[in-house]
């Protein structure tokens, strides 16, 4: 359920990943706070809806680091290319998008079944 919040504290979400570019400072400046404010428990007190907030925006940037990810094959002498590569499959995996493993499992042999326990078996 999304709980009521202050006009300053929903300017503070609406700036903290545009205008302030994730810097929380800027943001709590934009947002009207006076200079007096605590930014750490501004932070505190909006923690769920900032956590809900940055999963939104990798959401956004996604897309942006699979078009990234895929420039290398179309240029893959790209000055930075490798470093591009790694920070775009970052962003990738934290959006969700993860690289599937498969794990392949082969047996020689049967299946071996083992006796019941016996009680005495337990003392030994």
């Amino acid at each position: 359920m999304a709980r009521n919040l202050t006009e300053n504290q929903q300017k503070f979400l609406n700036v903290l990943f545009e205008e302030a570019a994730g810097d929380v400072v800027l943001a709590k400046k934009l947002a009207g706070y006076s200079e007096g404010s605590s930014t750490t428990t501004i932070v505190a007190s909006l923690k769920d809806e900032i956590f809900d907030a940055t999963k939104e925006y990798m959401s956004r940037v996604g897309p942006r680091a699979a078009v990234a990810y895929a420039s290398a094959l179309d240029d893959p002498t790209q000055l930075g290319i490798k470093e591009k590569m790694v920070a775009a499959g970052q962003i990738l995996d934290r959006a969700g998008i993860v690289k599937t493993e498969r794990v392949a499992v082969e047996s020689a042999g049967g299946l071996f079944i083992l006796p019941p326990k016996n009680s005495d078996d337990a003392e030994t």
